[in-house]
């Protein structure tokens, strides 16, 4: 049996889902896209619990809208549990019509009655279930209040499901056309006639393509081409106007307002994080601590101690192991050696890439329990549509500051395609890592080379993205969300987010650190390795660096800690010029992304995509690197 969860973002869908659950999900994309999905098994109930992406309506706008109405109208779920904001309910409400319509199964939740109640809003919860004919829940899912009744509720839900209510009411003009065209379907849908009437009429792609094959198309095209006609404004916009009216109408009675309890601290903090004078600075703290526990704590701190062990107590005792008692050479460097499934693979997965993104989720996850990120996503958006992105992008890109693999699978919190592939593109060429990070600042020779290069890779890498956003025809990404209240975070739900995230990387991604070391090791058996070496050497000399660099650049693809590290072993031997420390640091952070972001790519973008990236990384690394050069010698640096 399958539970759905609907709602808008930002209302608790998620920390729901957490109760009725537990830790335990399977996150994965919905078929045809990079939308994430949740699902997972209710506690004490037999079914299956979908926590669908955001909705608003059911005329939909982002493909995560889509995604959320295709599970309903594809799982044909026994019970729908509509998540709603109590203090929005005004707004969130015709959701829930349009549920209740189109014959679902509904349960409403009422989330964070607190927070209503102590703006002065007053519910009469009985009086809102009589009106609608639906089980309604109160409930305050940061405290698990009501999440037990709710359970309950759905239980019970299972067992006597209420499908059939009309509370929908249209004037004559729409109630004609809907009409007309329900009486023309034959076939039998995963919705009611009427509902799927209405959305047909206000040219639902969806729904069109639903009764393409299945009915006469072009009679019913026709009528509402017809319908189209006799307005001056769209028929989607008269139809939310009608059932907008039709909300309020339901809500009468039901909303009590009150004057609201006097400001607390909390409350006047949330007012002055949408302020622009003291919202960025709260911006540059919540981003310095993300860098702080993802960049620092985990990339340095943690890493280093773990590393370390690593090494001493695994991958050294491991190839003495492997010189004493495996005699095959080919063995010994596929399991350990320098690239090894083991030295390498699960080295880089759990020794490296797992304190920082470990350190990442737990932070995040305060913020996000915290309310914040939304207000983050807010006032980033009008800087980042100059290229072609919204404010959710800040997320992926300081988490590239960390690891680029991990920020590459975290564009999927972004919304449209657009915005996915710039991002993307964006990490591959300019965002180092931490490790980058530290050992580029390391081998500068001065402040101005720090400053310089700062600027030459920023300039690159924003000018790209511009690029791109306009290379890449569709519609700019339309930003809107809720904007909850800032709350303290909850401890166990923090830990709880942070475990349930962990648990998905050890699945999805741990396995791409044990294919990039069997790749790596492929291509040195069959010398593959050697000969990439040697073709690389042409265009680092081409940017004025020694032949050695060409090693660099081919570990820096292997692993970008391993590129930083070769370029910082070339500067302590006095290879590098003044002029080429510049141009080597430029050029490497530029240069392709490490195998396994690059895999990431494939998994997230697609092949032709990523490698696509991964070319234009190259030129724009050597084309940039060569530029810098020129420009430096010719001055005199």
């Amino acid at each position: 049996m399958n539970v759905v969860l609907v709602g808008s973002p930002n209302v608790g869908k998620s920390l729901i889902f957490y109760h009725l659950t537990g830790k335990y999900a399977t996150v994965s994309n919905y078929p045809g896209t990079s939308v994430d999905v949740t699902t997972g098994k209710m506690k004490g109930l037999d079914a299956t619990l979908i926590d669908t992406p955001g909705m608003y309506s059911f005329l939909t706008i982002t493909e995560e809208e889509r995604v959320a109405k295709k599970i309903l109208f594809e799982t044909n779920p026994e019970v729908v549990v509509h998540v709603i904001d109590a203090k929005n309910i005004e707004r969130m409400l015709p959701l829930t019509l349009q549920l209740i319509d189109a014959c679902f199964n509904t349960v409403l939740v009422l989330n964070a009655m607190d927070d209503a109640e102590r703006l002065g809003i007053r519910i009469n919860v009985k009086l809102l279930e009589e009106r609608l004919g639906i089980p309604v829940v109160a409930t305050v899912a940061t405290e698990k209040k009501g999440i037990g009744e709710l359970r309950k509720i759905i239980a019970s839900a299972i067992q006597n499901p209420r499908r059939k209510r009309k509370l929908l009411k249209f004037n004559s003009w729409i109630e004609k056309y809907t009409t007309e065209i329900a009486s023309s379907l034959k076939k039998e849908y995963p919705v009611s006639k009427d509902f799927l009437a209405l959305l047909l009429l206000m040219g639902d792609q969806d729904a069109l393509e639903m009764v393409k094959n299945e009915e006469k198309y072009d009679e019913i095209v026709e009528i509402v081409e017809t319908a189209k006609d006799q307005l001056p404004h769209s028929i989607s916009y008269e139809i939310a106007s009608q059932i907008q009216k039709r909300t309020n109408e339901l809500l009468e009675g039901v909303i009590e307002v009150e004057t609201p309890e006097k400001g607390s601290f909390r409350d006047r903090l949330s007012e002055l994080s949408l302020h622009p004078l003291f919202a960025i600075p709260m911006a540059i703290g919540a981003l310095f601590m993300l860098y702080l526990f993802a960049g620092v704590i985990g990339a340095q701190v943690l890493v280093d101690l773990i590393e370390t062990a690593f090494e001493r107590y695994i991958n050294t005792p491991l190839n003495e192991f492997l010189e004493a008692y495996v005699p095959y050479y080919w063995l010994r460097e596929l399991i350990g050696g320098e690239f090894g499934v083991v030295t390498l693979g699960l080295r880089y997965a759990i020794a490296i890439v797992l304190p920082i993104v470990t350190a990442f989720f737990f932070i995040f996850s305060i913020i996000e329990d915290s309310g914040y990120l939304p207000r983050l996503a807010m006032l980033l958006d009008r800087a980042f549509k100059t290229v072609g992105l919204s404010g959710r992008a800040a997320i992926p890109l300081v988490l590239g500051l960390g690891c680029g693999t991990m920020a590459t699978i975290v564009t999927r919190v972004l919304e449209s395609r657009k915005e996915r592939i710039i991002a993307t593109i964006m990490l591959a060429i300019g965002i180092p890592c931490s490790t980058q990070l530290g050992v580029t600042m390391s081998v500068a020779p001065d402040f101005w080379a720090v400053l310089l290069w700062f600027t030459i890779v920023s300039s690159v890498t924003l000018f790209t993205a511009f690029l791109a956003s306009k290379l890449i025809h569709e519609p700019s990404p339309i930003f809107f969300m809720e904007i909850p209240p800032l709350r303290m975070p909850n401890m166990g739900n923090v830990i709880t987010k942070t475990l349930t995230r962990l648990e998905w990387y050890f699945k999805e991604v741990l396995p791409i650190f044990i294919i990039a070391s069997v790749l790596i090791w492929f291509g040195r058996m069959i010398g593959l390795f050697d000969l990439v070496v040697s073709a690389m050497a042409f265009p680092t000399r081409l940017i004025g660096l020694p032949e050695e660099a060409a090693i660099v650049f081919i570990f820096g693809f292997f692993r970008r800690d391993y590129g930083a590290a070769g370029l910082y072993d070339l500067v302590s031997r006095g290879l590098l010029s003044h002029t080429q420390i510049i141009v080597a640091m430029v050029t490497l952070t530029l240069f392709v992304p490490c195998v396994a972001q690059f895999l990431v790519m494939i998994k997230e973008r697609g092949l032709k995509l990523a490698i696509l990236i991964f070319m234009i990384s190259m030129t724009v690394a050597f084309g940039v690197g060569y530029i810098t050069n020129v420009i430096l010698t010719g001055v005199g640096v």
